[in-house]
């Protein structure tokens, strides 16, 4: 047996893939092939759903610690979540996800649920600012949202420090002082 840790599958990788398979039995052009194959996606998610919820409520009654642990999954969380099965509000799985980054890199700001949009602020008030620096933050967040809230859309990153309102700075010379 191998030593190596092996990553968990990504869900939206997972669905891409899925996706990739089906087009490709779609394109054959054997409608009753590509039938078969979206009714076996079909009849797969709901049984799979169905032992998830089991499993959800199984463990939250028998141990709600366990529960916890389960939910702060990424694995699972994404499961629970692809099938609307995930316990926890949305604004409970953004805090989780944001709570999973390495070093609290953010703080949440707000959540537009019309939009989907996430607003965010950088905690490192000693970065660089750079368009760099904040793609990479932005991506991190980003990828911890994908498995515990897909509601969000986007995600707009704020400086540290940065408010709503400039702050203005007022500049004037010196007073002469006599030498």
């Amino acid at each position: 047996m191998s030593t190596t840790a092996v990553r968990p599958p990504d869900a939206e990788q997972a669905g891409r893939r899925i996706e990739e398979i089906l087009d490709r039995l779609a394109a054959s052009g054997d409608r009753e092939v590509c039938g078969a194959a979206e009714e076996l996606v079909r009849v797969l998610m709901d049984f799979y759903g169905a032992g998830l919820a089991r499993i959800v409520a199984l463990t939250g009654q028998a141990d709600p610690r366990a529960l916890d642990r389960l939910l702060r999954d990424e694995l699972v969380s994404g499961m629970l979540v692809l099938h609307d099965l995930h316990p926890e509000p949305l604004d409970a799985r953004i805090s989780r996800a944001l709570e999973s980054l390495p070093g609290r890199p953010v703080e949440l700001v707000g959540f537009d649920e019309a939009t989907g949009v996430l607003r965010v602020r950088s905690t490192d008030a000693g970065g660089c600012g750079c368009p760099s620096t904040n793609t990479a933050a932005r991506e991190s967040v980003e990828a911890a949202l994908a498995c515990f809230a897909t509601e969000v859309a986007a995600v707009e990153l704020e400086s540290a420090g940065s408010s709503a309102e400039p702050v203005l700075l007022q500049i004037s010379p010196r007073p002469v002082t006599a030498s």
